[in-house]
């Protein structure tokens, strides 16, 4: 696509008019002193061009394509402009030798013919041979007008041969002239340049591109969260965005010079289905950004929380009556976009392999896998399962069920043309197939394999099977969780929370969940907690308390899926109070007595403690990286032992003393020649303190409570490092009077520390003896000396009056 064509151009820009004003200042000027004047002149059109495309972006809310079009279209008139110009006017050569050629190429987004408001403009000058003098002089006055359009440019000045050499040696040079497009210039030189790229650069390297440019989508993916469906996108380069839709278009337009993604059916790798779910994903994903652009009035592509209430109402989202606000609306859309995005990659990386037979079995059984053969009539060959004929889901519907668990089983993934079928056929799903016993058994083996439960759900998901066998589960599909603590929708955070619990119970992740690891082979039920994992949020959105209705979901559901009624009851019971354990471990005192009565009292029985201890770990764990942190396990663990203390000895309360003696044992053993301080100095602590406080924490608190005491100082304080809970350990020693925890606290905030937890003593002499466990922003302790000092200096400082503490 040389020319682009938008509907009603003039309204945009006219050049014609624009060319005539601007050979008008320069008769009337000259072309030096008229160059301000020209640079207002276009700055004027480039402002009300931009007004012309703001409107059309209002007036039709969701012309992605038609918008990032207009745009490209304004940024060629200009580009245009300032060539003829200079060439005319600044730099004019009347007999130019055949070395003074240039042509101009839009390259990246912009040679794809598809930019937002404020999008970066890159291009390409070419010439015929190296340091030409009057290429290097209009190519300079071009950028210095573009500059002063202030115009964001990405340029390059390349010879032909300097072109070829440098896109063979870098991906991203190759990529951004793949889509090269002529602008203006020398057209046959730019037809040289084409002819040039295809023989020399691409002809043999195809598979090598194909191979480097999933690398590169890969780390992207990564360094952007790995999911399409994190809650706060990138809409231009988050897995499942623009950029993996453009990754499709390059690589069957390497391999096939194909000039648009409509030419992908005709080349064999999308269906016209397919095309038109590609474009209707495109358009939207072009709408979104074209309206982060004009809000932001920048490069903006992160659709965060802030923005997605505007884009959506921009959008003309709206509640709905069932309690949906416009914003979840708008994002499930955007989630569903993703996940065809994803969809369409599947079947075209799929089908490319097919296609060039890239893939090859490999490892042991790599000769059992590269020979056709047949597992219930599916064929299977090269790693991948077929069914065996077109109407293979229609004549039994629960089949679209059965071929994900064989893949499970056999480490198989579906061939693009059975996706292919599935999501067509999935439709077919209906109440017969939902209540069918065999469709529910099989749910159920996938649910719970101890092969890839989490990587076959997903593409369960993806097919749209899942949300068609249990609609409950459907409703939730791309649900936004419109908060700043969930990273991921309903649905992903859910499949995500069944992987962790696979991989604790393969014992892969011992390191991070020691207690999981242990008590996750001791459940009475592995179904259970396995069904309560994947019901714990499916009520999220419907309205009301997500765990009520949830419990009351998974009650009706439990026995469709072959749980018993002592399972169901447990599974709904697990679900109802999935909070539980999490909210008493962070906001009880989990070291008094009474928190662990009223918790022993909900959960009853130890196989209950053990299945809501799994669940809460990957519940938290699931919601996004750094979320789970050796605080939390402490405080769970804790909890853990707590309660199964008291649930083992059959509710028996040991006596206070029998608590405290423990505790001042295990205190005189770590303090060991010190051990005498337990006996006078601890004599000034109450018996709450030795219950509330670890051994560890106790027998340093006594010795700095000493040595005050010894040098008759009004105050101590003491940071360190306290690595069984990952984070810094401040105790503070003084005089108790009112507002002491108010400064302290403010103290530790102006040196950049966040308080985590703690606890507040008064010795029987008058004295503070405060704890505190801090972490910085981001979640780390304070280790090194500066940062101790800084943290204590500025403590005392509060302290003293000496800075001023916001109220």
């Amino acid at each position: 696509m040389s020319v682009i064509r938008i509907p009603r151009p003039r309204t945009v820009i006219d050049r014609r008019s624009l060319t005539e004003q601007i050979a008008a200042i320069v008769e009337r000027e000259g072309a030096q002193k008229g160059r301000l004047a020209i640079v207002e002149l276009l700055r004027g059109a480039l402002d009300s061009a931009r007004e012309e495309i703001k409107r059309r972006l209002l007036a039709n809310s969701s012309a992605g394509h038609e918008v990032a079009e207009a745009c490209a279209f304004l940024t060629d008139q200009l580009v245009r402009l300032v060539h003829d110009h200079v060439v005319a006017h600044v730099y004019p050569a009347g007999n130019r030798s055949t070395g003074e050629r240039l042509a101009i190429v839009a390259v990246g987004g912009y040679g794809r013919g598809e930019m937002a408001l404020h999008s970066d403009v890159d291009i390409a000058f070419l010439t015929p041979g190296r340091h030409n003098a009057w290429c290097e002089q209009v190519i300079e006055a071009m950028l210095y007008f573009l500059w002063d359009l202030r115009l964001t440019i990405g340029h390059s000045s390349r010879s032909l041969d300097e072109m070829v050499k440098q896109c063979k040696a870098d991906l991203t040079i190759r990529t951004a002239m793949l889509e090269g497009r002529y602008v203006w210039g020398d057209q046959a030189l730019y037809a040289e340049s084409s002819r040039r790229f295809w023989a020399e650069v691409v002809s043999g390297s195809e598979r090598q591109y194909v191979a480097e440019k999933l690398v590169e989508r890969d780390k992207r993916h990564k360094r952007l969260g790995d999911s399409r469906y994190m809650v706060e996108p990138n809409v231009k380069e988050s897995k499942g965005s623009l950029r993996d839709l453009h990754t499709l278009f390059w690589i069957g337009k390497y391999i096939h010079k194909a000039r648009d993604p409509r030419e992908l059916v005709d080349v064999g790798l999308l269906t016209r289905d397919e095309y038109a779910s590609f474009r209707r994903a495109s358009n939207f994903f072009w709408a979104v950004r074209c309206h982060l652009h004009d809000i932001t009035g920048r490069a903006e592509d992160r659709l965060t929380f802030d923005l997605q209430r505007e884009v959506a109402a921009r959008m003309l989202y709206s509640d709905n009556r069932a309690g949906k606000r416009a914003v979840e609306r708008f994002m499930q859309f955007f989630f569903l976009q993703a996940k065809v995005v994803g969809t369409l990659t599947s079947v075209f990386l799929a089908q490319l392999d097919e296609q060039f037979g890239t893939k090859k079995p490999r490892g042991l059984l790599a000769g059992f896998r590269a020979k056709p053969r047949k597992v219930k009539e599916y064929s299977i060959f090269g790693g991948r399962i077929s069914a065996p004929s077109a109407d293979w889901f229609e004549k039994d519907p629960v089949r679209m069920l059965e071929i994900f668990v064989i893949a499970d089983r056999e480490g198989l993934s579906v061939h693009p043309e059975t996706m292919r079928q599935i999501t067509r056929d999935a439709r077919l799903i209906k109440s017969e197939v939902r209540k069918d016993p065999r469709a529910n058994e099989l749910f159920m083996e996938l649910l719970t394999s101890r092969n890839d439960a989490e990587g076959s759900l997903r593409a369960l998901n993806e097919a749209g099977v899942f949300g068609r066998f249990m609609p409950e589960f459907g409703r939730v599909n791309a649900q936004m969780q419109f908060d700043m603590y969930h990273h991921y929708t309903v649905d992903e955070h859910s499949i995500r929370a069944i992987g962790l619990l696979a991989k604790i119970e393969k014992g892969e992740l011992r390191e991070d969940h020691p207690l999981a690891s242990e008590i996750v082979h001791k459940v009475q039920s592995r179904h259970a907690l396995y069904a309560a994992v994947l019901f714990h949020d499916i009520a999220k959105g419907q309205g009301g308390d997500h765990s009520v209705l949830g419990a009351e979901i998974a009650t009706r559901l439990c026995p469709r899926l072959g749980l018993d009624a002592d399972e169901t009851e447990l599974v709904a019971w697990l679900v109802r109070n999935h909070l539980l354990l999490s909210s008493t471990a962070q906001k009880r005192d989990i070291s008094d007595a009474k928190t662990i009565a009223d918790f022993v009292a909900e959960v009853q029985s130890i196989d209950r403690l053990r299945q809501l201890t799994c669940l809460t770990i990957v519940d938290i764990r699931a919601v996004g990286p750094g979320t789970w942190n050796s605080w939390k396990r402490q405080l769970i663990t804790e909890l853990y032992a707590a309660t199964e203390e008291r649930l083992r000895l059959g509710h028996a309360e040991f006596a206070r003393e029998q608590r405290v003696a423990a505790k001042k044992a295990a205190a005189r053993e770590r303090l060991g020649t010190q051990e005498g301080l337990v006996g006078t100095t601890g004599k000034q602590m109450p018996d709450s303190y030795w219950i509330a406080e670890p051994d560890d924490v106790i027998s340093l608190n006594l010795v700095q409570l000493a040595e005050a005491h010894d040098q008759r100082t009004a105050l101590s304080i003491h940071s360190e490092f306290y690595p069984a809970r990952g984070a810094t350990l401040v105790t503070v020693i003084a005089r108790d009077h009112p507002g002491l925890f108010y400064r302290i606290a403010g103290g530790i905030h102006l040196a950049g520390g966040n308080i985590i937890d703690a606890r507040i003593h008064t010795s029987k002499k008058g004295y503070a003896v405060d704890n505190f466990l801090v972490q910085d922003p981001l979640g780390r302790p304070f280790m090194e000396a500066d940062q101790l000092t800084r943290l204590e200096t500025s403590i005392e400082n509060a302290l003293a009056n000496r800075i001023e503490l916001l109220p």
